[in-house]
């Protein structure tokens, strides 16, 4: 015997549960699914997480900045037991926290792996449940690997739960992932070695700004392959063997850790959506722009479960999933706005954007002003003693508004946020330039960026 909801979500990571309570405020009979804790990957396996590890390293490389400018930073490092027991006290609270709160709103909270088994219909458990409308919220996984000795590989979830760092590490990938991790292991006191099968990591980025980036993180120890690939890993004495091939020329490098850091595709495979007659891919459920499967009405998707124009961001999929319940809700075609949402990869110092790059302006046929500024010996790095660091921020000169603006530096990811906003809002350099600010902060160098 099945039970009929008005909305069934399945994920409960952050946008689903956006989306459940805002149906579940209108009256709707509604409810969640997932086959992992409540929290979804942000919270529990991703972006929070990392980000408390991060601050032990913060820690550590700004007191070695200061060596020799008042601060002795001898006998100083992370102990990894206790700040893996500070990141637990965040995320071990939150399923519980989370799925009491979504009860209390009134969504019935189911455990399981959820299954289509008709266009309206799942299956979790053995048990059917019906609704008029889904919404797929499943988030990614990591991409497949092919090459012999992929299965010794960890992947993110497993780095962030390590009892205890090896003394070398091997990342998977020139991204988000293998940069932050390296940069937190490096001042653990672990080696890093980073392999990019392209020649340019963090694609996403401004180029110049990357190379600044890969300066610095090779001054502190992360050591980046280019143009390298993995062809085999093997096992070998207390650790594993790696072969890497560049250019046709093989080489082999020891290390106690393998970490997959080289990509994610849509979580879908499972669900059994081609038999809801929903279209979909690697790259997510195929929607319409205000998120409706183009091939099943009954079905809606947010966030990495989506094939959208949306960055794979947490806050793009809250801001996806809202949308999608809003339009679920008055039966309208609201489109999301990605106008000025900034992204972030925190290695130390931090990689920002918002807006377009400088190529992505040409395409569009914008002749863009560009202000550069090397922002190392301002005020506001001098003080802490940080030597790389710059922003570049693109205007277009017809209508004196940002499209883009890129930024490396410490405190950069906070201020991106005033870029966004500028971009968000259309707001002039010239208006962006006649606020005035708390000095001395990194925001009131905004002014001299334009």
């Amino acid at each position: 015997m099945s039970r009929t909801f008005d909305l069934i979500v399945i994920g409960a990571g952050m946008a689903g549960v956006a989306a459940a309570n805002k149906c579940a405020a209108q009256g709707w009979r509604v409810a969640i699914v997932d086959s992992l804790p409540y929290g979804g990957t942000c919270a529990l396996r991703g972006c929070d997480p990392k980000k408390i590890l991060r601050r032990g390293a913060e820690v550590i490389d700004s007191a070695r900045l200061m060596r020799g400018k008042g601060i002795d930073d001898a006998g100083l490092a992370i102990n990894w037991p206790d700040l893996m027991e500070h990141k637990r006290g965040f995320t071990d609270p939150v399923p519980q926290n989370m799925e009491d709160a979504l009860a209390g709103n009134g969504v019935e909270t189911l455990h399981g792996y959820a299954k289509f088994v008709d266009a309206r219909e799942i299956e979790v458990n053995g048990s059917s449940y019906e609704s008029a409308r889904f919404l797929i919220a499943t988030g990614a996984r990591p991409r497949p690997l092919d090459f012999p000795g992929h299965e010794y590989l960890i992947d993110s979830t497993d780095f962030l739960d390590l009892d205890a760092l090896p003394e070398r590490i091997l990342f998977l990938g020139g991204g988000f992932i293998s940069f932050e991790f390296a940069h937190i292991a490096v001042r653990v006191g672990s080696s890093a070695v980073i392999v990019d099968r392209g020649d340019r990591p963090l694609k996403s980025f401004d180029p110049d700004l990357v190379e600044l980036l890969v300066e610095r993180s090779g001054k502190v120890g992360v050591d980046l392959r280019r143009s390298s690939t993995i062809a085999a890993v093997e096992v070998g004495d207390g650790g594993y063997k790696v072969t890497l091939e560049r250019g046709g020329v093989r080489e082999t490098i020891e290390t106690d850790l393998v970490v997959h850091g080289a990509g994610r595709i849509a979580d879908l495979a499972a669900l059994g959506l081609d038999v809801a007659g929903v279209d979909w891919d690697e790259h997510g459920v195929s929607v319409s722009e205000h998120l409706q499967s183009k091939t099943n009405p009954a079905v809606w998707a947010a966030g990495d479960s989506a094939d959208t124009a949306g960055m794979p961001l947490t806050p793009v999929a809250v801001a996806e999933a809202k949308v999608a319940a809003s339009n679920m809700i008055k039966g309208t075609t609201t489109v999301p706005n990605y106008a000025g949402i900034p992204t972030a990869v925190f290695t130390i110092p931090e990689l920002v954007r918002v807006g377009m790059l400088e190529a992505e302006a040409k395409e569009r046929g914008i002749d863009v002003t560009i202000r550069f500024s090397d922002t190392s010996g301002w005020y506001s790095n001098y003080r802490i003693g940080e030597s790389a660091a710059a922003v570049k921020v693109l205007i277009d000169p017809a209508n004196d508004q940002i499209v883009g603006a890129h930024l490396l530096g410490p405190g950069y990811g906070e201020l991106v946020n005033m870029f966004g906003l500028a971009i968000k809002l259309g707001l002039t350099a010239r208006q962006l330039r006649s606020a005035t600010a708390a000095y001395p902060t990194a925001g009131s160098d905004l002014g001299s960026m334009l």
